[in-house]
C-alpha cells in the first residue's frame, strides 16, 4: 500500500538522521567549561569590564560586574589564560585539559613570565598583585635639590674660597702673598692675564722697556 510505504520511508529516514547526530556527537571531541573571579587587593574597589583570552585571543571573555568569567566549550589540551587589563597585573594561568579528565584542569599560576610555578585551585581566584602607573608622581619642593644645582655648587665654592682665601694669605710671606694677589687680579680681569702670556712668549719684559735700537753709522771711504 502506498501510504504505508510513505510511513516506512518517513521512519527510515528519521532512524538515519538520529543515527547520524548519536555518531557526530560520538566523534566530536569532549569540551569543558574553565570559570574563575578577579578580585582587587581592595575589597571594597569596584572592577572595571576586563577581557580575558585564552591562547593569545582564541578564546575571549569578559569579566561580569563582580568579577566572575567563563569560557565554554574550550577543547582539550594546554590553554594559557591571560588577563587583558590596563589598569592591573594579574597572573598568568596555564591550564591542562585532559580527555579523561575535562572536570578537573590542572592549573598552574605565573605571576610574571618566568617567575617559579605554583599550582592552583580551579575555579580560578585571581587577585590583582600592582596597578600600573602611567604618569610620574610630581615631586614636591626639597631644600636638597639645591644642592643639586651645578650653579648653586659654584657659587658656594666661589663663597668659600673668598672667605678663605684671606685666612690663607695670613700665614705667607709677602712673596707668596704678592703671587697670590697677581693671580687673583688676572683672574678678575682676563685681559691681564692674556697680555702676561704674550709677554713671555714674545719674550718681552720690564727690563728691554729702556733698551733702543741705535743705527750704525757708516764712513763714506776715502
Amino acid at each position: 500500500h502506498p501510504s504505508t510505504m510513505t510511513k516506512t520511508l518517513l521512519l527510515l529516514t528519521a532512524l538515519s538522521l538520529i543515527l547520524g547526530c548519536i555518531s557526530a556527537s560520538s566523534s566530536s571531541p569532549p569540551t569543558a567549561s574553565i570559570q574563575g573571579r578577579l578580585r582587587l587587593p581592595d575589597s571594597a574597589a569596584s572592577l572595571n569590564s576586563t577581557r580575558i583570552t585564552l591562547n593569545d585571543g582564541s578564546f575571549t571573555t569578559y569579566t561580569q560586574p563582580n568579577g566572575d568569567f567563563i569560557f565554554h566549550r574550550v577543547p582539550p589540551g594546554v590553554h594559557l589564560l591571560d588577563v587583558q587589563s590596563r589598569q592591573h597585573h594579574f597572573s598568568q594561568v596555564k591550564i591542562q585539559l585532559l580527555e579523561d579528565a575535562m572536570d578537573s584542569p590542572k592549573c598552574i599560576e605565573y605571576v610574571y613570565p618566568g617567575a617559579p610555578k605554583q599550582a592552583m585551585p580551579h575555579p580560578l581566584e585571581l587577585t590583582a598583585h600592582a596597578s600600573y602607573e602611567y604618569y610620574e608622581k610630581r615631586q614636591g619642593f626639597s631644600i636638597f635639590s639645591i644642592f643639586k644645582n651645578p650653579m648653586i655648587l659654584m657659587m658656594l665654592f666661589t663663597g668659600g674660597m673668598l672667605f678663605l682665601m684671606p685666612k690663607m694669605m695670613e700665614d705667607m710671606d709677602p712673596e707668596q702673598k704678592e703671587m697670590m694677589q697677581k693671580q687673583m687680579e688676572f683672574q678678575q680681569d682676563p685681559s691681564k692675564m692674556l697680555s702676561s702670556m704674550l709677554k713671555g712668549l714674545t719674550g718681552a719684559g720690564d727690563d728691554d722697556e729702556g733698551d733702543s735700537y741705535v743705527p750704525i753709522e757708516r764712513k763714506p771711504s776715502a
